[in-house]
């Protein structure tokens, strides 16, 4: 690993990866992923990405209508409009680099529906398309030349200094730092900050925590989707993803009553956005005084299911569901985040040199709530604007040296006292999930807001529990204090 480099690039999911693809070989790339390069909210996106592929049966019209129709209007039009024009050449550049996305006997790609869409237009890996994606911009990233990739390794701070910024990695308890021109942030987002949620692991909200402690401006980091159909497992953290192309392909949700009751709440049924129906799934959960819900789709042929929907068919097995027969118990859960760190159309943030991609950021597409599959093709499209605008910079121009690196912290201290990250989680949980508690904002802030002055002032020993436990009590006193504060969701 060298001391300097051009561009950092904080994060190794589909935005990571896709940028350090854009960068010619006279450009130094170092990509940081804090742990395995296979573990990313990425690889556990199901449905697909949404693109305009099909110019005799949709348009970009149809795709900013829907856009903005589930994102109810509150999206920044410019953005949406570079996403929808943007997005179909990014596609099929997965495509040409070996995304193996499925097909129709004719060779062309097969598109699905998905909750929101008024047209087929979601391109897919069966239902495995963000690993089938990962795995794909994993190989070719590690052949050039010029990118050097590195796993397990936490990105603690971020030092804005003169030309550039010095950066503080934690591996294996060893403390060092690099330096680099520019640096782009694709941590993803902050699930882990709730009880329940679809994220994996890795999701605490690290790029935003840093971004934020160097002054960039975050926004609408409160608005959060929960999606209507996680698997209910019992007591399991990390819920997998029943996902939006089931009820795309005709699943319908039941009631503890077997019933269905979507259309009672919206004349779309299961197939309103999102917030739709994981708010009337609450609202029905109130009077019914159950929270046993179902999706079914029993009624499709079992082969059909079993190919269609491979990785979920498996996962449900393993809980004991064959969704072929039986019906799969499901609840919402937290899922995905729409605000993040503020950037421009080229990914800019408002800190010179800074740029972020991907779902750690607001780039105003998804408005007040995403669209499905919108979130690959944004992560596809911000990545690639972000690279070629550092890469416009670094040939105009001229390389001065970095300023001065700062001095290491020790990274001794006291042992983190246990629980910190739980009990965020469930002040969390329980002041903003589906239907919020406006009279639990105060509080709930000034216990988080408590919890992050005893981490920033206590002389704590410096670990990935400790950087993890300090991005959640960031990211969750952002998200309340803009609930208090009255801000425009």
């Amino acid at each position: 690993m060298k001391k300097e480099y051009d561009v950092v690039i904080v994060g190794a999911g589909v935005a990571g990866l896709y940028a350090a693809l854009q960068f010619t070989e006279d450009v130094s790339v170092l990509v940081v992923s804090k742990r395995e390069f296979t573990l990313s909210n990425s690889s556990l996106a199901q449905g697909g990405v949404a693109a305009v592929l099909d110019k005799n049966h949709d348009n970009f019209k149809l795709h900013i209508a829907d856009t903005l129709i589930a994102g109810k209007f509150k999206n920044n039009l410019s953005a949406v409009e570079k996403l929808v024009s943007e997005g179909p050449s990014d596609v099929m550049r997965l495509k040409e680099i070996g995304v193996d996305f499925d097909t129709e006997k004719s060779g062309e790609l097969s598109k699905t529906l998905e909750a929101g869409h008024s047209r087929n237009r979601i391109v897919h890996h069966k239902d495995s398309t963000g690993k089938a994606i990962v795995d794909t911009l994993i190989e070719a990233v590690s052949k050039k030349p010029n990118v050097e990739m590195i796993e397990n390794t936490f990105v603690f701070e971020i030092n804005k200094v003169e030309n550039g910024f010095w950066i503080g990695l934690l591996s294996d308890g060893v403390i060092s730092q690099i330096g680099a021109r520019y640096t782009l942030i694709a941590t993803g987002g902050i699930g882990r900050i709730y009880r329940y949620t679809t994220n994996s692991a890795i999701a605490t909200g690290d790029g935003i925590a840093l971004a934020h402690m160097l002054g960039a401006r975050i926004n609408h980091l409160s608005r959060i989707q929960f999606h209507p159909t996680a698997f209910a497992a019992e007591n399991a953290r990390e819920r997998f993803l029943i996902s939006e192309a089931v009820r795309g392909e005709g699943a319908v949700y039941l009631n503890c009553k077997g019933e269905r009751f979507a259309f009672k709440y919206d004349e779309r049924g299961e197939l309103a956005p999102r917030d739709v129906v994981s708010d009337a799934v609450i609202r029905e959960s109130i009077a019914t005084g159950s929270e046993k819900f179902y999706l079914d789709i029993t009624h499709k042929d079992a082969d059909f299911i079993k190919n269609r929907f491979p990785m979920i068919y498996s996962r449900c097995l393993e809980e004991g569901i064959d969704m072929t027969k039986d019906k799969i118990p499901v609840f919402p859960c937290q899922h995905y985040l729409m605000g993040g760190i503020q950037v421009s159309v080229n990914a800019q943030t408002t800190v010179e040199g800074l740029y972020a991609a991907g779902e750690c950021t607001h780039t105003g597409v998804h408005g007040a709530n995403r669209l499905a599959s919108n979130s690959l093709l944004e992560a596809l499209v911000y990545s690639r604007n972000a690279a070629q605008h550092m890469m416009y910079k670094l040939k105009k121009l001229e390389k001065a040296p970095l300023g001065k690196a700062p001095k290491l912290p020790s990274g001794k201290g006291e042992k983190l006292p246990v629980g910190i990250r739980t009990e965020i989680r469930s002040i969390m949980q329980d002041t903003y999930f589906v239907l919020p508690k406006p009279e639990k904002y105060e509080e709930s802030f000034e216990r988080v807001d408590e919890i992050l002055n005893n981490l920033i002032t206590g002389n704590y020993e410096l670990t990935s529990d400790f950087v993890e436990a300090r991005s959640t009590a960031i990211c969750a006193g952002i998200i309340l204090d803009e609930l208090r504060e009255g801000i425009n969701l």
